[in-house]
């Protein structure tokens, strides 16, 4: 167990190498990090106050708000103290709680773009059963089952890690406590965890890609059945936001977890690590809600409301 080894500390390297860009770069991080908290906290804000704003999308998107504050909330305050310190130290159980946060939100994402997905597959090809499917009862319980899966699909990972001997070195060439930076600390057979790394990133990875991307051409091929260019538009516009968030968030996730680490410098690991710790819950909000008619509506009545109450 982790409570029997030679380590009872981590210290993270951050990024080493900044030197004269430490300050800029500590600032954009500070910018980024009040964006993504005021952005998505306004999303679930809108959500709340707005009966425009209640159906399945909107509660979905929500929830993809609480998945990107948990992220942000657990990885970005100690980027920010390891970039103005040139490091920053934690104990061995405080990094495992970090990793556990940090999984439990990215399961939960990848299972929530997967469910969104089928919301607008509903709504473009099968409209006529859509109110009667993705009613509020499956909604719940869809949401449910999701944080339930990411919960105990981490809990899989921190059990096997808790079983590991850690022997040092207590350094991690990251900026948090990833899955791979904290078994390279352990001198226990890892086989087995890397097993377990394939079945899971195909679960909560590949497999909802692969059912998304394929919903996706169903949805293009009946977008262009639609014979108003207006039409073709408006279905058109409803999907586009969530796909870009799909081809983001799963594209940078499986180049670090599920392609071949050999040859990949730790520079790009750490940048696409970057995209979707830090970059990925900012642009969300902004994705969602600048294109959309609906949460600029509910804004404008919010500020409407604000105005008078003072």
């Amino acid at each position: 167990m982790v409570f029997t080894n030679n380590i009872t500390s981590i210290f993270l390297l951050g990024f080493p190498h900044l030197q004269n860009f430490t300050f800029p770069f500590f600032s954009l991080l500070v910018l980024i990090f009040c964006g993504t908290i005021s952005g998505n906290l306004l999303i679930m804000v809108l959500y709340l106050v707005s009966k425009t704003l209640q159906s399945p999308m909107y509660f979905f998107i929500t929830q993809l708000s609480l998945c990107d504050l948990l992220l942000t909330t657990d990885i970005v305050p100690v980027l920010l103290h390891t970039v103005l310190y040139g490091g920053s130290t934690m104990t061995l159980i405080g990094c495992i709680i970090q990793f556990f946060f940090f999984g439990t939100s990215e399961c939960s994402e990848c299972l929530l773009l997967l469910v969104m997905s089928y919301d607008r597959y509903l709504a473009i090809c099968n409209p006529l059963r859509y109110p009667s499917i993705m009613n509020h009862r499956f909604c719940v319980i869809s949401v449910i089952i999701i944080w339930v899966m990411g919960y105990f699909g981490t809990s899989i990972y921190v059990i096997s890690i808790c079983n590991l001997y850690f022997s040092g070195p207590h350094v991690i060439d990251h900026f948090y406590c990833d899955l791979e930076p904290i078994l390279e600390l352990s001198c226990s057979d890892l086989s087995w965890i890397h097993t377990q790394l394939f079945i899971m990133g195909s679960l909560f990875a590949i497999l909802p890609f692969l059912v998304i991307v394929t919903s996706y051409v169903y949805i293009a091929i009946t977008i262009l059945k639609i014979p108003s260019n207006t039409g073709r538009h408006k279905a058109f516009s409803t999907c586009s936001s969530h796909l870009t968030v799909v081809f983001i968030y799963y594209g940078t996730l499986i180049m670090v977890y599920l392609c071949p680490t050999k040859g990949k410098s730790l520079k790009l690991s750490k940048v696409l690590s970057l995209i979707y710790t830090v970059l990925t819950p900012l642009l969300n909000p902004i994705i969602y809600t600048l294109r959309n008619k609906d949460f600029k509506e509910a804004f404008h009545k919010l500020k409407l409301i604000f105005h008078k109450s003072f």
